[in-house]
């Protein structure tokens, strides 16, 4: 069974000559009787939410990580405070929950909006948790979002190595999130959104299941986005769908100079 997955759709980015074809999918695993992920396609706005089930009901902080961006979609142009103050409001609509909770649901978001800077097209990514965002251009498969996670800092440290983390048993352990962890505060990062590059948003019911390399052969596919994202999920589900997975990609197309700058910093809401 196969749950909220969309065609493959377009949006004419406004003013120039650059398109956005995108697809999303969502599968509850073949463990979980419910889906605590979420997503949002909403050009200029692409975002993953994944419920966590550790806490008190992980299907309840979807709606409220996902609704503040909405208003977003469809706008000629989106600011970098825009995205900002979406996550804001996100953070303190989650942590409400915690009234009705002896321990606050939360949720992890990996976001990226489609900005401009300079007459070039960049993907503004925020992220909280181990949901994540990659860029894939001409077989080159880069992670953009850092993971917050147990995990994630075991390999900072050199105590275990990436290929160690995919089974590791703190693997799920998360150190931000929106709401449960209402100090945690979101990662920014800007990126040049290339002609013929592919952006990949997921759970990480995804790359618990999937290295590097079957990511990279399946998004290396002349596919397109929808026909992708069910090959990814197809993929997670048959190598163990032990959590929930949703996928959303967004192939960039367009005649547009090329930015040449690769990863950039992009500071975060002050708190």
């Amino acid at each position: 069974m196969r749950i909220n997955t969309t065609g493959v759709e377009s949006w004419q980015v406004p003013g120039c000559a650059t398109r956005l074809v995108h697809a999303a999918a969502s599968h509850p695993g073949l463990l979980r009787s419910h889906n605590e992920d979420s997503s949002l396609v909403a050009p200029p706005v692409f975002l993953v939410a994944d419920g966590m089930g550790g806490y008190a009901r992980g299907d309840l902080p979807r709606p409220r990580a996902v609704g503040p961006s909405q208003p977003l979609a469809g706008l000629d142009r989106v600011e970098a405070d825009d995205v900002e103050r979406a996550i804001a409001t996100a953070q303190v609509h989650v942590a409400a929950l915690a009234a009705e909770f002896t321990s606050a649901p939360g949720s992890t978001l990996v976001a990226a909006t489609y900005v401009l800077q300079d007459d070039l097209g960049y993907w503004l990514v925020a992220n909280l948790g181990d949901s994540r965002a990659y860029s894939f251009h001409q077989g080159r498969l880069e992670q953009i979002s850092t993971d917050h996670s147990v995990v994630q800092e075991l390999i900072d440290a050199g105590q275990i190595t990436r290929d160690e983390a995919i089974g590791h048993p703190e693997r799920h352990v998360i150190t931000r999130a929106i709401g449960a962890l209402t100090s945690s505060e979101a990662d920014f990062a800007l990126v040049p959104a290339e002609p013929g590059s592919r952006l990949l948003l997921c759970s990480d019911g995804l790359t618990s299941e999937l290295s590097d390399t079957a990511l990279v052969h399946l998004l290396s596919t002349e596919q397109a986005p929808e026909e992708t994202v069910m090959a990814l999920v197809d993929a997670a589900v048959a190598a163990g769908g032990h959590d929930n997975v949703t996928v959303v990609v967004v192939d960039v197309q367009g005649e547009v100079e090329r930015a040449t700058e690769r990863t950039q910093p992009f500071p975060a809401v002050e708190q």
